[in-house]
């Protein structure tokens, strides 16, 4: 995080805040080191899916492929509201996004806005084709503190190669939008992201996104590696620079994933992920939600977090974590959270 934005995380906190952090923080610890699964506290971050739907067609995207293997629809306000209300005042950080593009829902700034109220941080990420002028104005007066857009290319052929569908000049034009009712508002929210998913087709214009961000006046660039789904004998998506590719070729030709999984996994005590219709599963990497641990439509998220079918597979990730199929991507694989 950038200095701002740990700033406005500051401001959220709260000591119960803090007391469940040191909750989550201590029982991952004792559960790495023990093997054993020992867990305390509530999340202290979530992502929530505001709907399935795109505009766009990526290729490596279950949204884009129109490929999910469950329901598609949007978050309703009322199941967002009865979400954020058991989660709240332990909650330090919220991303909307999972899959879709948020802002095709037409209440995510009225949900945005009501976890602002709630003192939550809020996050989401965007292709930036829905933010004119009116939901420019609309997202810096939600509260919404950091604003992701992707932008996979510096030019209009690099960026269609990948953002399949996309328009740059749109996206040009929602960042300008968001910038200058940012200015005109005179607010320190959001924090503006420039995206870049690092692929073959891009990788050369790394430098010049940079440049591109510096002259409308986005606050910060990041380089995002990619996933990609067949990558055994190559993908054309698989950049040259090493450092932004999650995968690397063998002496006998074939790709691997080049992290080493360890067995252990923060997210799996820090946070979880809520699909639109309610679903709890535990990471980002569930895209088809086939860990489905629980639904918020039938039960409480404390029973669900603390269930049996949720504490087997934190158990399952301490045990033997490569045997589940979605760590397989995983680009946290290596870390080990001191």
């Amino acid at each position: 995080m950038a200095f701002k934005e740990n700033i406005l995380l500051l401001k959220k906190l709260s000591l119960k805040k803090l007391g469940n952090a040191f909750k989550v923080y201590r029982s991952f610890h004792s559960s790495r080191k023990s093997g054993i699964d020992k867990h305390k506290g509530f999340p202290i971050s979530i992502s929530i899916e505001p709907t399935t739907s795109c505009n766009l067609r990526c290729p490596e995207c279950p949204s884009g492929l129109r490929s999910f293997s469950r329901p598609i629809g949007m978050l309703q306000q009322e199941l967002f509201e009865k979400i954020i209300n058991q989660l709240a005042d332990k909650l330090i950080y919220l991303t909307f996004y999972f899959q879709g593009e948020p802002y095709l829902n037409p209440e995510f700034l009225k949900m945005v806005n009501i976890a602002h109220k709630r003192k939550v941080f809020t996050s989401t990420s965007t292709n930036a084709h829905y933010l004119n002028d009116a939901n420019a104005k609309a997202t810096i007066e939600s509260g919404l503190d950091r604003l992701i857009i992707s932008i996979d290319g510096t030019t209009q052929e690099t960026y269609e190669q990948y953002r399949v569908g996309g328009d740059l000049s749109k996206v040009i034009e929602g960042t300008k939008n968001i910038i200058k009712w940012k200015k005109q508002l005179r607010s320190k929210t959001p924090h503006i992201i420039f995206q870049f998913l690092v692929v073959k087709p891009n990788e050369h214009q790394l430098e010049e996104v940079k440049q591109l961000a510096n002259e409308l006046g986005v606050d910060e660039v990041k380089f995002k590696t990619a996933q990609v789904y067949d990558y055994e004998n190559g993908n054309p998506l698989i950049p040259d620079n090493e450092q932004y590719s999650r995968y690397k070729k063998g002496v006998d030709g074939k790709w691997r994933i080049k992290n080493e999984l360890l067995n252990q996994c923060w997210r799996m005590w820090s946070s979880c992920v809520i699909t639109w219709d309610g679903k709890i599963v535990p990471c980002c990497f569930d895209k088809d939600a086939k860990y489905q641990l629980g639904s918020l439509q039938e039960t409480t998220f404390e029973k669900i977090w603390n269930s049996e079918s949720y504490n087997k597979f934190r158990a399952s990730v301490l045990k033997s974590r490569k045997e589940i199929d979605i760590c397989a991507n995983c680009s946290e694989g290596t870390k080990v959270w001191a």
